[in-house]
């Protein structure tokens, strides 16, 4: 199995995909707004991806956090908020908001798991701070590190409890960032003691069983590379003082953050220390690039895995009655 997350061009495998995924065997599958259509379409879709693979817990990951990272879309499926919402009700009623967070993502994760998605890639455990570009700080769950941690953990909860698996983002910590990572590289330039407010979130979840990290350079710990790239950012912070020893995912290697070809990009991330790469775009030239230059996934790597996929509950709750708890702690304010 090729340590790498392959995005898809369609709304369907092609025949071409067919062949190169059945040759690769990438670790699992993510889908965007270009995959989706309605529901018996993606149901098809992630059926097909199974039967490809043989595999029943395969990783099929997606970004739905709520407001603008979102890519099941009404009028086929409701609309979820933001997380700059929870922070607003967190302010005035730190348990309504924990409770409604929970509830939200319970929500959220029946109407994944009901189309065969596995995993979302939230919560968004970033501090926001009065620069962070505003590509995190509209996603973000508050400034202060233990309301973040404990929001984070409601979204985790209420996965798990909707049949999905979530993804802490973006390690170490996107929050000091100034500058959008899909187009420019970030450098942080904070001391390490500052550092410690964007750590306290991950560290408090660090049992989270999937993970993300950030193309962003941190110089008090890596000067010359940024934290994808770093195994001293990954070794001795995410999997160190951090203590996370889940299944570590680059965010999209393809991000302009990073310089190089994406066969390059992915082999340095793999070995700096990540565990697999995620390559969204499905553009096949790359992805055969890519299983070109990456070895097997490592034996850690595909134990991190098989706890990560074993942290779902089986799918419970009523999506209409949660989604009602969820708007009437909403409406306090």
């Amino acid at each position: 199995m090729k340590p790498v997350i392959y995005g898809l061009a369609g709304p369907a495998l092609t025949p071409d995909e067919r062949a190169f995924f059945a040759d690769a065997a990438p670790l699992g599958f993510i889908l965007f707004g270009r995959n989706i259509e309605n529901r018996a379409q993606v149901l098809a879709l992630t059926g097909s991806l199974r039967a490809l693979t043989g595999r029943d817990d395969l990783p099929i990951l997606i970004d739905q956090e709520g407001g603008r990272v979102a890519r099941m879309k009404p009028p086929e499926w409701p609309a979820f908020p933001a997380g700059p919402v929870f922070d607003t009700l967190y302010q005035a009623a730190p348990m309504s908001a924990i409770q409604a967070m929970r509830a939200n993502a319970q929500a959220l994760g029946l109407m994944l798991n009901d189309v065969g998605i596995t995993v979302d890639c939230a919560p968004i455990l970033d501090v926001a701070r009065p620069a962070t570009t505003d590509a995190i700080s509209s996603r973000t769950y508050g400034a202060e590190p233990m309301q973040v941690a404990a929001l984070g953990r409601a979204m985790l909860e209420g996965l798990r409890a909707g049949g999905v698996v979530g993804v802490v983002k973006h390690m170490p910590g996107h929050g000091l960032a100034e500058v959008d990572t899909h187009h420019l590289l970030p450098t942080v330039t904070a001391d390490d003691a500052a550092l410690e407010v964007d750590l306290e979130p991950f560290r408090t979840l660090r049992h989270a069983g999937m993970g993300m990290t950030s193309h962003i350079v941190f110089e008090a710990w890596d000067a010359s590379r940024p934290a994808t790239l770093s195994p001293v950012v990954i070794e001795q912070v995410i999997r160190g003082r951090i203590g996370f020893d889940g299944l570590l995912m680059t965010d999209d290697i393809d991000m302009k953050a990073l310089s190089g070809t994406p066969a390059d990009k992915a082999a340095d991330a793999i070995a700096a220390g990540c565990d697999v790469v995620l390559d969204c775009w499905g553009r096949m030239e790359e992805m055969i690039a890519i299983a070109d230059r990456l070895d097997d996934a490592l034996p850690a790597t595909l134990a991190r895995l098989d706890r990560a996929m074993a942290m779902r509950d089986r799918a419970s709750g009523d999506m209409a009655e949660l989604l009602a708890t969820r708007d009437a702690f909403l409406a306090l304010v």
